[in-house]
């Protein structure tokens, strides 16, 4: 797309929670108007929800997204995709670039449901996006044209970080950022146990550890430095950090969330093959 394109009609097929953070990215970035933005779900409330999140516009119908949007994103859960594929197939065509941010739902599997040709691309979002801090990777399918990758890269950014990666490296991407959340919820919390367990208040202990999390992240993105060296200025001889810091190597902290990357990762493959 450039940047004399004018913007395309985005059609959100499954209006739920990532549907209407994806959307109110795309408008508060202003890379197209409520009046390009469309949904369409199965559930009305969940499309009254998306109208009123994104400014778009709820259509009553799939064959009415489709003539209506030339982007259209499955935002669907992935055992309603082979449905909604058969919903579609019919109204598919060159003109279209397909999004599917279904999880587990490979390139090969949606295109075989979809006419021979159809331009594809595979998204792996995480929740984050919500507010606007997600961190998405895409896999381009074999049909698109030049400029769709751009064109995904530039929509995904506004609502956090997006890389573009190969299609087998996707499955790691769940394993990692897409089920990384969790992890760090986790971390979240149990820092905050800590406090509460040294006398700090819950409500400042859950406070300190979200803005620490949330700090030493910007400090990884906004330096470029390795974290072990970030790690390393903060970590004074014989002074508190390094206590702390034998006592995560003594439980094995790294090796637990690499294998819990690993068993995700793992999952989300045998999900695919499902």
């Amino acid at each position: 797309m450039t940047a004399t394109a004018p913007p395309p009609v985005i059609g959100f097929l499954g209006a739920g929670q990532m549907a209407a953070a994806l959307g109110k990215g795309f408008v508060t970035a202003g890379v197209v108007g409520p009046d390009h933005l469309l949904g369409y779900d199965v559930s009305a409330d969940a499309m009254q929800r998306f109208a009123a999140a994104t400014g778009g516009k709820a259509v009553s119908g799939v064959a009415e997204l489709l003539i209506a949007a030339r982007l259209i994103v499955l935002s669907v859960k992935p055992q309603h995709i082979p449905d909604v594929l058969t919903q579609i197939r019919d109204l598919v065509t060159s003109d279209h670039l397909v999004v599917s941010i279904a999880a587990g739902q490979s390139l090969t599997r949606i295109s075989a449901g979809l006419p021979p040709g159809t331009r594809l691309v595979r998204v792996m979002p995480n929740t984050p996006c919500l507010v606007g801090e997600g961190a998405s990777a895409f896999a381009m399918g074999p049909h698109c044209r030049p400029g769709d990758a751009q064109l995904v890269e530039m929509l995904l950014s506004t609502t956090g970080l997006a890389v573009e990666v190969p299609e087998k490296l996707l499955d790691a991407v769940t394993g990692l950022s897409g089920s990384g959340p969790a992890y760090v919820y986790q971390i979240i919390e149990a820092l905050s146990d800590g406090g509460v367990r040294m006398g700090l208040p819950r409500d400042v202990a859950t406070r300190l550890a979200a803005q620490t999390v949330l700090g030493a992240a910007q400090m990884v993105l906004a330096t470029g430095q390795h974290p072990g060296q970030l790690k390393d200025a903060v970590t004074s001889p014989g002074g508190t950090t390094i206590a702390g810091l034998h006592e995560l190597e003594r439980g094995g902290l790294r090796g637990i969330l690499m294998n819990a990357v690993e068993a995700a990762t793992e999952r989300s493959r045998e999900l695919g093959q499902g």
